[in-house]
């Protein structure tokens, strides 16, 4: 059996779609559909059920499923091992972050990392989305939240505070009524997708009725709106400019948040691993008063 075939088998079963499965290998639908067609061939077993909204797995399939993990978990443990014995920092190296510290933080630094290391590729995964990092989605992650599950290696880099803020044109022709920070004012906030994000879970908690401007799925729009006039929305202190930027509420009201740098423990050995997240941790987090926890917003 190529385990070629099972790597597309198992993109299919948790996506569903060969849109998405092409999208996410790199391969075309008709690769996909192909690899497909000669598993089920191989074994006998129809494996998915075509529909117009998607793939579903058969009973068959998902027997197949439980026995492709077992055989992917080790595959994955190999090449973990494999990058690990790596001695030199060359090499591609997946991170995982979200946006806004991808494009405010890591980017405008990559020419002096670029420098020190020409021999290492970094590629950046953006998502509000957790990476597995077991299942090689990535092999270093920036996050704001610690995990709690898996075989890794985690250290905090940084601390993350945020305010309430509105643009000053917005502040100054919406005074607050009745000393309430939002009230007379409207909100911009996170989509039902979205939902679990710090932001909108405090904004829920805290301000259930407030009125709504905009409902988006990113921290850059939100930004723009509030740079727009649109209203208020919650922001990483780093991230506000002060010269457009008001605090409406300060952050000792709101919550704050650790950043966490996590590895996989198989990869901590790796050099071209270990020397970005070193970079990250030293040259990005550290230099960085606001995130630093020398900041006054620290």
């Amino acid at each position: 059996m190529d385990w070629n075939d099972l790597r597309v088998f198992l993109a299919v079963a948790r996506t569903g779609s060969l849109t998405r499965t092409s999208a996410e290998l790199r391969v075309s639908q008709s690769t996909v559909s192909r690899r497909i067609a000669q598993l089920e061939a191989s074994i006998g077993m129809t494996l998915f059920q075509r529909h117009q909204t998607g793939y579903f797995l058969s009973d068959e399939g998902r027997e197949l499923l439980r026995h492709a993990e077992l055989v992917e978990d080790s595959v994955m443990a190999l090449e973990r091992g494999v990058a690990g014995l790596d001695k030199a920092p060359a090499g591609s190296v997946r991170l995982a972050t979200s946006e806004n510290l991808a494009t405010d933080l890591i980017i405008p630094a990559l020419p002096a990392f670029r420098e020190r290391y020409p021999g290492i590729c970094l590629e950046i995964i953006t998502s509000t989305a957790t990476a597995e990092l077991g299942r090689r989605e990535a092999d270093i992650a920036l996050r704001v939240v610690r995990p709690e599950r898996g075989n890794l290696t985690v250290r905090r880099v940084g601390h993350m505070t945020y305010s309430v803020y509105g643009s000053r044109d917005y502040v100054a022709r919406h005074p607050p009524i009745d000393g309430e920070p939002l009230g007379g004012r409207h909100a911009i906030v996170w989509d039902d997708g979205h939902g679990f994000m710090p932001a909108a879970v405090w904004l829920a908690r805290e301000h259930p009725g407030c009125r709504i401007a905009l409902v988006t799925s990113s921290l850059p729009a939100q930004i723009a709106a509030v740079r727009a006039g649109l209203g208020l929305a919650v922001i990483p202190d780093f991230l506000a400019a002060p010269e457009d930027f008001v605090p409406v509420i300060p952050s000792d009201r709101l919550f704050s948040n650790d950043v966490w740098l996590v590895t996989h423990a198989d990869l901590v050995a790796s050099a071209r691993v270990r020397a970005v997240g070193d970079f990250l941790a030293d040259q990005v987090m550290r230099t960085n008063p606001a995130l630093s926890g020398r900041g006054p917003g620290a």
